[in-house]
């Protein structure tokens, strides 16, 4: 989208329109559902073999550093809006608190972020930002809302507030800032993961962390898929790799025997090299979260992120 159609282009809010499993078929021909896979490329390819610690290709713009602190904000809400006391183990009620509370300023904050000629474009975003957190009426969080906020992303991408260039510090930097976010969420609030298969999934909480984690770590000379079974090498080097990261995570909430609480992670660590890792996660993606009709059925649909047919010559 360029300057000058984005000063033109009708922001509308986003509605759902995946009401039943037949509708499917339209979002996997639509332009939403190809750009959100576009997406996963860009990104995929620009941290390949890179560390979150590598040098950037060119400087970050302003707006990953406003995004930076859009996240730190909202991390410090959860310090203010402590968990409370009450008789269930899980779900504490505190996060309708802390969600109420982006829903009341998300409006605003999208605005700062956005550049002039966008007006209005907040009403678009609003419920991408807002959904990405996770649900407070049943206090959980899953794959469906790692990929609304993910779609936050890729509107800002497609509106070229988040120039193309930046792609490798969306990932090394906002996709790990929420990262932290959200499993402060989940640690603090006691939030059940949304959608799980238990132990049969790839992890109760994310998935794309996992996909561009592994780009990371093609052709690594030291860190080969077995490595991350190590829980001190996962430990160590959880900063500097996303993948890593995830894994450590899993440590600190887990329990017992690695092959028993994540066993497809588990099978994954037996593949030889990044490279079959990176291309099976992400058609497991494409399987077990886009053709989810579960999932898809809470998506909302707007103009940027459109449920039209894509047209095969573009």
């Amino acid at each position: 989208m360029s300057s000058d159609s984005a000063a033109e282009h009708k922001f509308v809010p986003p509605a759902r329109l995946i009401r039943v499993p037949e509708d499917m078929d339209a979002w996997y021909q639509s332009q939403a559902y190809h750009e959100f896979l576009s997406f996963i490329h860009i990104l995929n390819k620009s941290v390949k073999r890179k560390s979150n610690c590598d040098p950037l290709a060119v400087p970050p713009s302003p707006v990953i550093g406003k995004l930076e602190a859009m996240l730190e904000r909202f991390s410090s809400w959860v310090d203010e809006i402590k968990p409370i006391d009450q008789p269930q183990r899980f779900g504490n009620k505190a996060f309708k608190k802390w969600k109420n509370k982006l829903d009341e300023n998300s409006t605003d904050i999208i605005k700062e972020l956005l550049t002039d000629g966008l007006e209005g474009a907040e009403k678009e975003l609003g419920p991408y930002l807002r959904e990405g957190f996770g649900n407070a009426t049943r206090i959980d969080y899953g794959t469906g809302h790692e990929f609304k906020f993910m779609a936050f992303l890729l509107c800002l991408m497609k509106m070229r507030v988040i120039p193309e260039q930046d792609s490798a510090a969306v990932v090394t930097k906002i996709v790990k800032k929420y990262l932290d976010l959200t499993r402060k969420l989940q640690t603090v609030y006691r939030m059940e993961p949304a959608g799980s298969h238990g132990v049969w999934g790839l992890d109760d909480f994310q998935f794309l962390p996992f996909i561009w984690g592994s780009s990371q770590l093609i052709d690594n000379p030291k860190l080969k898929p077995s490595s991350f079974l190590d829980k001190d090498l996962a430990h160590y080097y959880a900063n500097e790799f996303i993948f890593m990261g995830c894994i450590d995570f899993i440590h600190t909430v887990k329990t017992g025997p690695f092959a028993e609480h994540s066993n497809i992670l588990w099978g994954i660590s037996a593949v030889h090299d990044w490279n079959k890792v990176n291309s099976g996660l992400i058609k497991m993606y494409q399987d077990e979260v886009l053709r989810k009709f579960p999932v898809i059925q809470h998506f909302a649909f707007g103009s940027l992120l459109s449920l039209e047919k894509l047209d095969q010559g573009s």
